[in-house]
């Protein structure tokens, strides 16, 4: 599960031994101005419907990549956080695969991250390869893995815009691609970003990351249908549950009696019964059936297909469904 980290991304890259060059710019210890109210609000709304739409689109990921490695991986959708790009960048390898698109009319710039070493098993399991990792840490694609990188990420942003057609109307267009993180393109190192991350393991082989990041200001121009998109869903699937609940209730048996009479008898009559006694009782008009000492409805005894039977003449209990 990918969680918003506690240290922030100088912290990080000073525990590296790196020094950002805003560290060395402001001095250790100097307070830095802050306006209150002046950061992106969180779009509240955004990502519990993000995630809904990741888990449909983490099912497209894995088909997208099965004709690569010639066998179906298993996809993970990490639940989508709000990040400063800064700290996601701080996160990552000097060398990835990063795809810039426009999805509009979101505002914006949505990217794609692939890690690099994924890129060449990628590579290595289509032309037969087993998929094991490169040699080395690579600093530059090859033509090969330029090609299948291009391909495979088209390809997901596609399937992406297909999933969330359903909120809004979006058209991907390529805007470019890069190589180093720190040039994502989606936004200022300060700036937030909402980063779907999806966990993708083929078979006999180690997991890797695929990331997706959407502009906060992206996710704001869009949360009221997205907000509509969430409550549509709630109801549809409370719906869908109360169907299946009704369902399963449906087929449970529970037993139906009648009484046809309720002689009264004393208790010295009840001791001196023996083989033969014959106790009169008078058969009513309309017979109760009860089902777990209620009574549901009266009817009149009869006969049908040679057996006695009850016809229901009136309904006094409804059994609410």
């Amino acid at each position: 599960m990918t969680e918003q980290p506690i240290l922030s991304g100088d912290e990080i890259a000073a525990l590296m031994g790196r020094e950002e060059p805003s560290a060395r710019q402001e001095g250790k210890g100097e307070p830095r101005p802050f306006s209150f109210g002046s950061g992106s609000a969180q779009p509240t709304a955004a990502l519990p419907a993000l995630d809904r739409i990741n888990e449909r689109f983490a099912r497209r990921i894995r088909d997208l990549i099965e004709p690569f490695i010639r066998a179906k991986p298993k996809v993970v959708a990490d639940p989508a956080v709000l990040r400063p790009l800064r700290d996601w960048q701080a996160e990552q390898r000097p060398f990835v695969g990063l795809s810039l698109y426009s999805f509009k009319p979101m505002k914006g710039t949505l990217a794609v991250s692939v890690p690099s070493e994924f890129v060449s098993r990628l590579v290595d399991s289509f032309y037969g390869g087993t998929g094991a990792d490169p040699a080395g840490e690579a600093r530059e694609f090859t033509a090969t893995e330029e090609r299948l990188l291009a391909r495979l990420t088209d390809s997901l942003v596609d399937a992406l815009a297909e999933a969330w057609r359903e909120v809004a109307a979006v058209e991907p267009t390529l805007r470019g691609r890069e190589t180093s993180p720190v040039l994502s393109g989606v936004g200022g190192p300060d700036e937030t970003a909402a980063i779907c991350r999806f966990i993708v393991t083929p078979p006999h082989s180690r997991p890797a990351s695929i990331d997706i990041m959407f502009p906060a200001a992206a996710l704001r121009s869009v949360e009221g249908a997205l907000a509509a998109k969430s409550s549509d869903e709630a109801s549809a699937r409370g719906e869908e549950w109360r169907a299946k609940l009704n369902a399963a209730l449906a087929d449970i048996r529970i037993e139906a009696r009648t009484v046809l009479a309720r002689p009264e008898l004393s208790v010295s009559e009840l001791v001196q019964l023996k083989v033969g006694d014959v106790i009169p009782v008078s058969i009513p008009a309309m017979v109760p059936l009860l089902v777990e000492g209620r009574t549901v409805a009266l009817g009149s005894i009869g006969e049908q297909d040679g057996k006695a039977a009850l016809k229901v003449d009136r309904i006094t209990r409804r059994i609410s469904s």
